[in-house]
C-alpha cells in the first residue's frame, strides 16, 4: 500500500488553516442537511474521516450528546487537537489501515477519497467499521465540470488552463478528478441501499465563498498547477485575478453527495 500523498501536506500552517475554514464556511451548511437526514441523534457514534480544521467534528458532537461519541481521524491532526469536547476523540492515522474496535452509526467524509488513488481500500476499511443498517454520507469533486463561463477573453483562457493543469495533477498522481460523478454507481457496487444522490454545480462568480477558497488553493499548489506543463506562472496569476473579478463567472467543480444505507444484519 503506497503512502498517502495529500496534494497540500507541505503547505504553511496559517495558510493551510485559512483555506480550511473557508470550505468549511461554504460546504458545511449542506453537509450538515446531509447528515441530518440520517436522522442523527443523542447516544450515536460517529466517524469523521478527513477532519480539516474540526467544524463537522464540533457540528456531530453536539447532534449526538454527551452520550454520543464522535472519532475525528486525520493525516494531519495539526487543526483539530485542540478540541476539548468531552465526546470527542482524534486520531492522526491513514484511513486505509484504521484500527477501531467501534463500529459506528454514521460514518462522514469530504473531500477525502479524491486523494487517494487506492480509494476502494479506504472505502472497504469504511464499510467494515459501520454498523449494519448504519449511514454513510460521501462528497467528492468532479472538477471535469471546471469552466469558464464569462470574463476577459484572456483571463477566461488562463482559467481553463488552470483547470487542465488540476486535472492532469490529479491523473499524474493516479487519483481520479472526476470521482465524485461516479460516487452513486461505486456504492451501488459495495451493495449500499437507499441512495440519495445530489449534484451541486454552483456558477459562482468572482469574490464568492468558493472562488475565494479556489484562489487560496491556485495559491499554495502554484508550483504544482506549472508542473503539468498545463498552466503558466502568468495563468496562476490571471485565474486568481478572475477569482477576485464580481463580473467574472465560472464553475469551479462539482460535488456529488451521496448517503447510503448498509444493509441490515
Amino acid at each position: 500500500m503506497a503512502k498517502s500523498q495529500y496534494i497540500f501536506t507541505s503547505s504553511q500552517h496559517s495558510k493551510e488553516l485559512e483555506r480550511l475554514q473557508a470550505i468549511e464556511q461554504v460546504f458545511d451548511p449542506a453537509s450538515q442537511r446531509r447528515i441530518q437526514s440520517t436522522g442523527i441523534t443523542e447516544s450515536w457514534r460517529c466517524l469523521e474521516v478527513g477532519a480539516g480544521a474540526g467544524s463537522m467534528t464540533r457540528w456531530m458532537a453536539g447532534a449526538v450528546g454527551e452520550s454520543g461519541k464522535v472519532v475525528a481521524v486525520d493525516l494531519d491532526t495539526r487543526f483539530i487537537t485542540g478540541i476539548n469536547q468531552s465526546n470527542v476523540e482524534v486520531l492522526e492515522a491513514d484511513v486505509r489501515n484504521l484500527s477501531l474496535e467501534d463500529s459506528f452509526n454514521l460514518i462522514h467524509t469530504r473531500y477525502v477519497l479524491i486523494h487517494i488513488p487506492d480509494f476502494q481500500v479506504a472505502l472497504t476499511r469504511l464499510l467494515k467499521l459501520l454498523e449494519p443498517g448504519g449511514w454513510l454520507v460521501l462528497e467528492e469533486p468532479d472538477f471535469s465540470a471546471a469552466r469558464a463561463i464569462a470574463g476577459e477573453k484572456a483571463a477566461c483562457q488562463s482559467m481553463n488552463h488552470v483547470n487542465q493543469s488540476i486535472l492532469q495533477m490529479f491523473e499524474n498522481r493516479g487519483m481520479d478528478y472526476a470521482l465524485g460523478s461516479k460516487l452513486p454507481a461505486i456504492l451501488q457496487e459495495f451493495g449500499l441501499q437507499q441512495l440519495c444522490v445530489e449534484n451541486d454545480v454552483p456558477l459562482s462568480n468572482g469574490g464568492s465563498g468558493v472562488a475565494t477558497m479556489m484562489k487560496m488553493s491556485a495559491l499554495q499548489l502554484a508550483e504544482k498547477y506549472t508542473a503539468t506543463g498545463k498552466a503558466t506562472e502568468k495563468d496562476i496569476e490571471q485565474y486568481c485575478l478572475f477569482a477576485d473579478d464580481e463580473r467574472a463567472w465560472a464553475i469551479y467543480y462539482a460535488t456529488v453527495g451521496v448517503v447510503a444505507q448498509k444493509a441490515a444484519a
